[in-house]
């Protein structure tokens, strides 16, 4: 069952206006192989969805609702992926797949249970990761386990800064000489799991620069049904939750 904020959320997501034509697409694929399955087809959801969301950009420089089309189709590249795993993780918490103490945050950093869980000190200085969203469960009000997810529709923008920060956290939490060498800490008792996802629209994750970097997560996924050793398909991710989480 949803709460109020999650209703809004969801409500919120319904009525973005360049999700009408992405949410529309999904719905297909959630007839065709139910909700969980879909999470393997956003990459498909999604390039489906460009020449509606293209007409629905022209309409907006035509009605001067947006200046810059390219900026604005780059945003929503990435946004629209974030958008289509919240949605369905809140379709299956409605339909009790995820339990009622799960939640999930778009906006971790500013969280007030997780800006802290999330904070490296590397002398007078912090480094935090680079994520898009965080699912994470609450006991009696207070946050019980955290799993945070770095977003990338293409692996060519920042995708080692996620894993870079997950190494840091290695080192902080360890009897490693480098934490005395650098001052590293990490002041919080719940270490948060951390994790990577993608749609791989380049075709970018057999190259081997990139290949090696999904061994430093605790677990990563893809939105394309394929069947691979080092990354797991999306629709994974609720048992992944559950399993981890609760």
């Amino acid at each position: 069952m949803l709460n109020q904020e999650e209703l809004n959320e969801l409500q919120k997501i319904e009525e973005t206006y360049y999700m009408l034509p992405i949410l529309k697409n999904l719905d297909g694929y959630v007839r065709n192989y139910g909700l969980i399955k879909s999470l393997d087809y956003l990459h498909a959801v999604l390039l489906e969805s460009k020449n509606a969301v293209e007409f629905l950009l022209d309409e907006r420089v035509k009605h001067s609702e947006i200046k810059d089309k390219a900026q604005a189709r780059k945003s929503i590249a990435g946004n629209a992926f974030s958008s289509l795993i919240k949605y369905i993780f809140l379709k299956l918490k409605e339909e009790a797949i995820l339990a009622n103490n799960v939640y999930i945050t778009s906006n971790p950093k500013k969280h007030h249970l997780i800006k802290d869980m999330v904070t490296i000190y590397v002398g007078d200085d912090t480094q935090k990761p680079d994520m898009d969203i965080a699912i994470y469960s609450v006991t009696n009000e207070k946050l019980h386990r955290c799993f945070i997810l770095s977003l990338k529709t293409s692996l060519r923008e920042r995708a080692g800064q996620t894993y870079k920060w997950k190494l840091l956290l290695e080192i902080a939490t360890s009897d490693s000489s480098l934490k005395e060498k650098y001052n590293i800490r990490y002041e919080h008792d719940t270490l948060p799991l951390v994790g990577f996802a993608t749609v791989n629209f380049y075709n970018e994750i057999n190259q081997p620069q990139h290949r090696g970097m999904f061994r430093f997560f605790d677990c990563a996924f893809i939105g394309k049904p394929i069947e691979s050793d080092f990354i797991s398909n999306l629709s994974q991710l609720p048992n992944f939750v559950n399993a981890n989480l609760l």
